[in-house]
């Protein structure tokens, strides 16, 4: 053993060296690009999804690069190799079989960056699994999701590449919140629909989405309309117009709040089920 290693010290040594050079360049070529990233950033508003994936891929190149430079260093080690892969028949085929999820994972997460149903910093909701939170970074392996209590979901690439998903900054961010209000049969709906409108209106958040005919036609800012006659409420549906997910939360919070209040001062009342206990004697 002694003899091996004194007859191979240079390969060994060239081995080691070549171990480390690669974990350090893997490691500068990391921070370089998360520099260039915030550079860029800076300037503008930069969508990170594709730079963050070219980021891995760089780091699995110089990974793989820097161990097969490694291992062509030691002849010992050279000649292991060449006979691994002269037989290597049925090991191609245990490798492909253990790899399949993994290189599935990797096709996934190219499509994603490609056709980008999402990037990174949108809000989505996985339907089928009630996941939602912000996309906060995609590798070559797993999406990381940041839940609203500020935790992380890993879900693979090929599981969310097959789910349905709901991107509420896909496209226009503009979201149209509805908002539902329930009013007694003896409450006066014109007056309750002029609370509403003017309510959402007056809200910072609120903005005007009508189009240039619309606001030629009279069309008013906030829609409210009649959508049911239930057994104890006429209910209303006021379609407010936000930038975002995240305003779209507040808005709605904000309205239920100021819209019952001034209900209350308008006497319009908002019914809730009565029921009469008949006990028997």
């Amino acid at each position: 053993m002694i003899d091996f290693i004194l007859d191979n010290l240079n390969s060994i040594v060239s081995f080691f060296v070549t171990i480390i050079l690669t974990f350090f360049v893997a490691r500068f070529a990391r921070r370089m690009f998360n520099r260039f990233i915030q550079r860029i950033e800076e300037k503008q508003d930069l969508d990170k999804t594709n730079y963050y994936f070219l980021r891995y891929v760089l780091i699995a190149l110089i990974y793989g690069i820097g161990f097969t430079l490694a291992i062509y260093s030691v002849p010992a080690l050279r000649a292991i190799g060449t006979t691994l892969l002269a037989g290597a028949g049925v090991l191609a085929l245990a490798i492909s079989f253990a790899s399949q999820q993994a290189l599935s994972n990797v096709v996934s997460g190219l499509f994603i960056v490609i056709f980008k149903p999402f990037k990174i910093k949108d809000k989505i909701l996985m339907k089928s699994r009630d996941l939602e939170g912000i996309i906060e970074d995609i590798t070559l392996r797993h999406t990381v999701i940041r839940d609203y209590e500020n935790k992380r979901i890993i879900v693979p690439n090929s599981v969310i590449s097959d789910e349905v998903i709901i991107n509420s900054d896909y496209g226009d961010g503009e979201i149209c919140k509805h908002l539902i209000f329930g009013i007694s049969y003896d409450s006066n709906i014109a007056k309750a629909r002029q609370i509403i409108q003017e309510e959402a209106m007056k809200h910072p958040l609120s903005i005007d989405a009508r189009t240039a005919k619309e606001k030629t036609d009279g069309s008013p800012i906030i829609v409210v309309r009649l959508i049911n006659l239930g057994d104890s409420s006429i209910d209303l549906k006021a379609f407010v117009w936000v930038q975002n997910q995240r305003n779209a939360m507040i808005i709605s919070s904000d309205l239920l709040e100021t819209i019952k209040n001034k209900f209350d001062e308008n006497d319009i009342d908002i019914p809730y089920p009565h029921r009469k206990v008949l006990l028997a004697k």
